[in-house]
């Protein structure tokens, strides 16, 4: 189990990954923002990785500058970024060491393999009621 910030401007996919981290037993806070997010970074030390989109408000590189800027708040903090855009041999050039990238749409089991194999995290296992 993972406190996961989650960044991500559309409501809709933000609210879909709430309920994918969430049923793995993740504590999920999210932001639509990387000045929201970079809010509750610095109001909560324990987050343990930023899953960000790469394009925030039609500005493909706003993910890259908030992962940046996190890691300087957290510097143990883990990156994942998504996109649904072709990644550049540029952008990822940019990319935090150490982070990994996950491309839209995704399942929530991809969400799981990947924070998984980059991570090392896994879901909270539950048990099953009869």
């Amino acid at each position: 189990m993972a406190i996961v910030l989650l960044v991500e401007d559309e409501d809709q996919v933000r609210l879909l990954a709430e309920s994918y981290l969430e049923e793995q037993g993740h504590q999920v806070l999210s932001a639509g923002t990387p000045a929201g997010a970079l809010a509750i970074l610095h109001s909560s030390p324990g987050v343990d990785v930023l899953f960000t989109d790469l394009d925030l408000k039609g500005d493909i590189h706003a993910g890259i500058s908030l992962a940046d800027e996190a890691v300087r708040v957290l510097p143990k903090l883990k990156v994942l970024y998504t996109t649904g855009r072709a990644i550049t041999d540029g952008m990822k050039a940019r990319f935090v060491p150490g982070s990994g990238v996950l491309a839209k749409p995704y399942t929530v089991g991809q969400l799981r393999k990947c924070l998984s194999l980059h991570f090392d995290i896994k879901p909270l296992l539950r048990s099953k009621r009869s």
